[in-house]
């Protein structure tokens, strides 16, 4: 009988684990980990020559990390298996992949410099970047680098670009976080109302949520929102280091507070910081049209001050949700790579 599942391509690069020790992470308020395992991806023929390659980066989304994009699926590819497949049909040339750790106790990322967190942007740009440079055999500049990422990966894709420019020729964002009123705005009575079963309490209510063997999707977006605003809103005389934008008793928006938040939002952030997107080699930005989280209307958004200010960029809104979108990957990353440098 045939088979019925796909065998994997023949020619596959591997997966090594890349240990690192951070002195930036050091003394971070959470307590995280400053030693970590950064699983990177080695083509196929990595090993059989001194060949140098471009690298592309990816950004986990919020509730994953690194580890948790090579791990393997029970259907589909996890990002390895996809990169196998479209280097040895040659839809893309070889590349090196690097999928960084920066998960925290607040459940993910949004890959910003914040005190209540840690200087994860750094993190990424002055200890990673170089660790990783000098341990494979990359081209070692920013002209033979990308940065990809789904959700708050594809935030954090867009974030760097233009808040740390120059480390990246080329970056591809899929349904990241933008126009923050309507993409966060529904899920702060939700919080409000979670945290109010620990009468306010963030910090009880994040030890009870790890705690805990059956959280529910409330639990994870009010964590999720805790993790946004340790990321726009810090602030040290505020439990946990971070500042909410609502009244926990009336769910009333701090304009103030609120105001911190948009400051970080790329659907406004491009009408005046632009330039630094122009300066790309490449910029990919996708949306699904029935994103539950309503990112395709600041998407729209940013899209449409890009084409005002005459930026050259990739856009694409596809027929479906915030779920399920690794797909497009097999549309971006060939895209990405060849913008790249040796690509």
């Amino acid at each position: 009988m045939p088979r019925l599942r796909p065998d994997p391509v023949a020619r596959r690069g591997r997966v090594v684990g890349f240990d690192h020790e951070s002195r930036l992470l050091e003394g971070n308020p959470l307590g995280d980990p400053t030693h970590r395992r950064h699983p990177v991806y080695l083509p196929h023929g990595y090993d059989d020559s001194d060949r140098r390659y471009p690298v592309l980066w990816c950004l986990a989304a919020y509730t994953n990390a690194g580890p948790g994009q090579v791990n393997w699926r029970n259907h589909g590819e996890n990002l390895p298996e996809r990169l196998d497949r479209l280097i040895d049909s040659g839809a893309m040339p070889p590349v090196i992949a690097v999928f960084p750790d920066c998960y925290t106790s607040l459940g993910g990322n949004q890959y910003v410099n914040t005190p209540a967190m840690g200087p994860y942007a750094d993190y990424l740009i002055e200890e990673l970047i170089p660790a990783v440079d000098g341990a494979f055999r990359t081209i070692p500049e920013a002209s033979s680098r990308a940065v990809f990422g789904k959700s708050s990966g594809g935030f954090g894709a867009l974030h760097l670009s233009l808040s740390h420019p120059g480390h990246w020729a080329a970056v591809a964002s899929h349904a990241g976080d933008a126009g923050f009123d309507r993409a966060y705005l529904g899920d702060f009575p939700q919080a409000a109302g979670v945290l109010a079963r620990h009468d306010g309490d963030v910090e009880h209510f994040v030890r009870t949520f790890w705690g805990d063997k059956r959280p529910g999707g409330a639990q994870f977006h009010t964590m999720m929102t805790l993790c946004m605003a340790a990321s726009y809103s810090p602030d040290e005389s505020c439990p946990l280091g971070l500042r909410l934008p609502f009244d926990l008793h009336t769910c009333r928006l701090d304009e103030a507070v609120w105001a911190r938040w948009l400051a970080f939002d790329p659907a406004r952030r491009v009408e005046t910081e632009s330039q630094r997107m122009a300066e790309l080699a490449g910029l990919w930005i996708d949306v699904g049209n029935r994103d539950q989280y309503f990112i395709q209307y600041g998407t729209r958004e940013m899209h449409q001050k890009l084409v005002e200010q005459g930026v050259d960029h990739h856009f694409e809104e596809f027929d479906g949700t915030h779920s399920g979108i690794d797909w497009r990957y097999d549309h971006s990353l060939p895209w990405l790579a060849e913008r790249l440098k040796g690509g």
